[in-house]
């Protein structure tokens, strides 16, 4: 519900209620005036039926009818009903016995020879024994007790009281109901100062002090929305700014950490190949490579050592211009069922050598075009199986490719070894800037660790996913996700392209 129509909603609420009251006063007053409101008896009849008598005459009551139970015969007496129709007079009620469905005794208080063809009939069960009655235009109030004599024949008693009761009860009551009416308008005006408080002020309260929150630096808190008005609706998109504050501020403490860790991580694998040169060239200078071949063996190693300093820029650079979203696609249809098996061709006769097995297994799938960058993809693949050539630990090494479709719209490419597997707390954080879950940086299976990085980051520019499957042990799967050519565009990886090109 809006404000505007709970405002609308309480401002119509407390005009009706203030009319209501009006007219409420002006009708009983005009009751303590005129007396004559017969039109709500129904009202009195029902508060009189449920309190017919006053403390006084509900205790003679009660004794008649003790009486009617243990002695009923005693209600015969003439002068035994003429004393408790004394007493009842005292108090202004009066009394009536009937006998045999005849009225045997009738106060002269009450003044009424016709009172037995109103009063209700024999109850034997007593269901109803508080109500009123009218007697022509007389209106009276009572509880009755119906009771067998001891001779079998059925016998009432009725204490009766005569109410006049509009302006008898206006008179008593009005102080009463002014008092009533001043404090149901206090309530109520308190019901929508509260209201409005507790759905208005106290939230814009809350929503100021998390903004002060905000602006002290402090964004672990949530605030939880109270309603579903504009206020909730505010303190909604309040909490979803504090989200993207607080994540965005996480992302950088996480960027710089990985700067730090990328710094840490380049200066070893800098370092070490540096030293290398450095200690070959100082030999080279002293003279230590006094022969042709020790010469030759001095100049291959700097070379190779160069090499992976320039293997290791290329990949810094490609991936900071991935991650900054500034390396153009090239993407055009690519059969991918083809374009795996050159890649299994190619790697199988690379590593043939090293003796590394790579097969190709499954049936040749139709339709298996793919929008691609044939480039960037053959990356991905190389980084995949060079990955998988680092953690060989087995006699027997293989790596097997497959494509398979999954649904109608997608193909999946596993790229699966038999290697030593990756552990369960390092697998969900392989594809993860600078991670690496061989922490010792060796010589053997060295690197930045952005190789897992930048082929993630390539496989999401073409739309698709990737994931790793693993048992420690006994090997790992890399799986890819992309979709079929003529089912969509890529979306993701358009914007990168468009991004570049303009870079």
């Amino acid at each position: 519900m809006s404000i505007r129509l709970r405002l609308l909603l309480s401002f119509t609420a407390v005009l009706a209620v203030a009319i209501i009251l009006f007219m409420t006063t002006s009708y009983l007053i005009s009751v303590a005036i005129t007396g004559d409101m017969r039109s709500i008896s129904s009202f009195y009849s029902i508060h009189y039926s449920l309190h017919p008598l006053t403390d006084e005459e509900e205790t003679i009551f009660l004794d008649l009818k003790y009486l009617a139970k243990q002695d009923p015969d005693s209600l015969t007496d003439d002068k035994l009903l003429a004393e408790y129709d004394r007493k009842l007079k005292m108090v202004k009620a009066g009394l009536v016995v009937r006998h045999d469905g005849e009225v045997s005794y009738t106060s002269p208080s009450l003044g009424e020879s016709a009172m037995g063809d109103y009063l209700p009939p024999y109850d034997a069960a007593n269901n109803a024994i508080r109500s009123t009655l009218n007697v022509g235009n007389r209106f009276f109030s009572y509880a009755k007790f119906d009771f067998p004599f001891q001779n079998g024949k059925a016998g009432s008693i009725y204490v009766l009281r005569e109410r006049s009761p509009f302006p008898e009860l206006v008179r008593t009551l009005l102080p009463i109901l002014v008092l009533v009416l001043l404090a149901i308008m206090l309530l109520t005006g308190l019901l929508l100062y509260r209201n409005v408080t507790k759905t208005i002020i106290r939230p814009l309260d809350v929503l100021r002090r998390s903004a002060e929150q905000i602006k002290e630096g402090d964004l672990q808190f949530k605030l939880e929305p109270q309603s579903r008005d504009e206020i909730g609706q505010l303190s909604l998109t309040f909490e979803q700014m504090r989200q993207k504050l607080n994540e965005s501020i996480q992302l950088q403490l996480q960027y710089e950490d990985n700067r730090k860790q990328l710094i840490s991580n380049i200066s070893h694998d800098l370092k070490t190949p540096i030293t290398t040169i450095k200690g070959y060239v100082e030999g080279i200078r002293d003279g230590l490579a006094d022969s042709p071949e020790k010469l030759d063996k001095y100049v291959g190693t700097i070379y190779a050592k160069v090499t992976d300093m320039g293997r290791l820029v290329d990949e810094l650079l490609l991936y900071s211009k991935l991650d900054l979203r500034r390396e153009p696609y090239s993407f055009e249809r690519v059969d991918l069922a083809a374009f795996i098996e050159d890649a299994v061709e190619e790697s199988g006769f690379e590593l043939e050598e090293q003796g590394i097995r790579v097969t190709l297994e499954g049936e040749r799938l139709q339709d298996t075009d793919v929008m691609a960058d044939r480039q960037k993809l053959r990356r991905v693949l190389g980084n995949l199986i060079q990955n998988s050539v680092k953690f060989m630990d087995k006699p027997d090494r293989s790596i097997t490719l497959r494509l398979r479709e999954e649904g109608r719209a997608t193909l999946v490419v596993e790229v699966t070894d038999n290697g030593a597997g990756i552990a369960d707390e390092a697998l969900p954080h392989i594809f993860e800037r600078f991670y690496r879950a061989e922490a010792s940086r060796n010589s053997r299976t060295g690197g930045s660790g952005l190789g897992l990085a930048i082929a993630k980051q390539i496989i999401e520019g073409h739309g698709g996913t990737i994931e790793a499957e693993s048992q420690l042990g006994a090997g790992t799967t890399m799986r890819i996700r992309l979709r079929k050519a003529d089912v969509g565009a890529v979306a993701s990886g358009a914007t990168q392209r468009e991004t570049g090109d303009e870079a």
